[in-house]
């Protein structure tokens, strides 16, 4: 690990390659869990103030799930979190032509109708936030169902953080991803 500001970062984001295989997957990650998708806090008055714009482009059983239960549930753990349809897939998510997941609010933004891409979290995937009170991991998330896009990467050479730049700049800023790019020059300098 390392630390950039007030994030300890895991190495594997600079030494594990990813590129997300979805002809091969088709999205199972909105599909399997055990818990929707983790949400900060602030991201649950964004899911109340979107909602009417992103119901069209939802399943009935996605939205019967959140006009019943709520925009957004609490976990097990005391974590805010996506609600889920027959303790299964994200309420949020539905099923393409092609029989592939995704995301309702992303298809919402791609049409131009919010401006609020996805769930952070989502976006992050395969890397992993968890705030303290002192400072927030940055964790690679390693599961077996992601197998063929660890095979990708391997194929193209490229690791999670090139993989995840999008998403961890909209997260931690451009300056942050900066200076993880300088540590990843650092370390293979040092493998010379």
């Amino acid at each position: 690990m390392f630390q950039i500001g007030k994030t300890l970062v895991s190495a594997e984001l600079l030494s594990e390659e990813f590129v997300c295989n979805l002809n091969k997957c088709k999205g199972i990650c909105c599909v399997e869990g055990d818990a929707g998708a983790p949400l900060n806090e602030d991201e649950l008055s964004i899911l109340d103030d979107i909602y009417e714009d992103v119901k069209p482009y939802l399943r009935p059983e996605g939205i019967e799930v959140i006009e019943n239960e709520g925009k957004y549930a609490m976990d097990l753990d005391g974590e805010w979190v996506t609600p889920l349809v027959n303790n299964r897939e994200c309420a949020y998510l539905v099923f393409e032509e092609n029989g592939f997941s995704k995301c309702g609010i992303e298809k919402a933004y791609e049409d131009g109708k919010i401006d609020y891409k996805k769930p952070i979290s989502c976006h992050l995937y395969p890397v992993r936030i968890k705030e303290y009170s002192n400072f927030t991991a940055v964790n690679y998330d390693v599961w077996d169902i992601c197998s063929d896009a660890c095979t990708l990467g391997k194929e193209l050479k490229v690791n999670v953080a090139t993989f995840a730049k999008d998403s961890l700049i909209r997260k931690f800023g451009e300056e942050w991803y900066e200076e993880l790019m300088q540590v990843q020059t650092e370390l293979n300098n040092q493998k010379k």
